[in-house]
């Protein structure tokens, strides 16, 4: 039996999560899931990770694994939730390790966070296999938007986070801490080689000019029509084309929580003595002026 594919979407940060199951064996991954959070009140809720709970477990899945694609920058992670209701383990790309020795020192964590990516169960590799039931997926690295990227390759499918969006919206950003234009495009022929039949499931869809949500299109639609990236682009016309686009765009709107957060694998920082749990916002330091 073919592997299935379930889609749920954040709307308050454009972010696809997805379940993935075997259906004969019941096993599952829950890929980039998201937790509600509301940056004016510093409040958490977890209404969109209910969403995903409930599916689990109305169609009686056993979670095993919690499939992070990068350290993301646009929304907190819900995976230390989901495993406290569901277990599973939390995985991401050995980059990780990279991103956290970058944001240690940007939020000044020296005392409080590992740089080895301790805070994950499993680290993944470029070519490590993972597998649900009889379906066995491969773990591409494929970094550019972070150091960390990792797309999964599963049964004809691939979940490529941020390193592509939809054809009419192009790739994600490179002009975060550690990434590279250069290396993104080097990630996505690694995915084009893929073969043109592989369904490309992306991270987020900002539904350009206001089209109805999209997440999936074959490699061979993105080789034809990405706006960013075909199939005869060069790679010294994508790197120019993504940094003069990268120029123009405002920080994330929740990049210092998020990244506090997920570079701990969902983790919130230790409560003061106060018992109150804090995150740090740092002044005049990250964006442009």
């Amino acid at each position: 039996m073919a592997l299935h594919v379930e889609t749920f979407f954040h709307q308050d940060s454009s972010t696809l999560s997805y379940v993935i199951y075997d259906p004969h064996s019941g096993e599952a991954a829950i890929i980039d899931p998201a937790l509600d959070f509301d940056y004016a009140s510093g409040r958490s809720h977890t209404a969109f990770a209910d969403s995903l709970i409930s599916y689990v477990e109305t169609q009686g899945l056993q979670l095993k694994w919690i499939l992070e694609t990068h350290a993301h920058a646009d929304h907190l992670t819900a995976a230390q939730y989901l495993k406290s209701k569901l277990g599973g383990v939390i995985a991401i790309g050995k980059g990780i390790a990279k991103v956290q020795h970058t944001f240690q020192g940007i939020f000044n964590l020296h005392d409080s966070l590992q740089t080895d990516g301790s805070d994950f169960d499993h680290l993944f590799d470029e070519g490590d296999n993972f597998c649900l039931g009889d379906i066995q997926g491969k773990v591409l690295a494929t970094p550019g938007h972070t150091n960390d990227s990792l797309s999964y390759v599963i049964d004809g499918n691939a979940f490529v986070g941020d390193s592509l969006f939809m054809p009419d919206a192009g790739t994600a950003r490179c002009d975060f801490p550690g990434g590279s234009a250069a290396l993104l495009y080097q990630s996505v022929q690694k995915l084009y080689a893929l073969g043109d039949d592989m369904r490309i499931y992306v991270g987020h869809d900002y539904q350009p000019e206001g089209r109805a949500l999209a997440y999936m299109a074959t490699v061979a639609e993105h080789k034809a029509h990405n706006v960013h990236i075909s199939s005869d682009t060069s790679e010294a016309t994508f790197v120019h084309r993504r940094q003069s686009r990268d120029a123009t765009l405002a920080v994330p709107r929740l990049i210092v929580p998020s990244i506090q957060v997920n570079i701990r694998a969902g983790k919130w920082p230790e409560a003061e003595d106060n018992g109150q749990v804090y995150l740090k916002v740092p002044v005049n330091l990250l964006g442009h002026s």
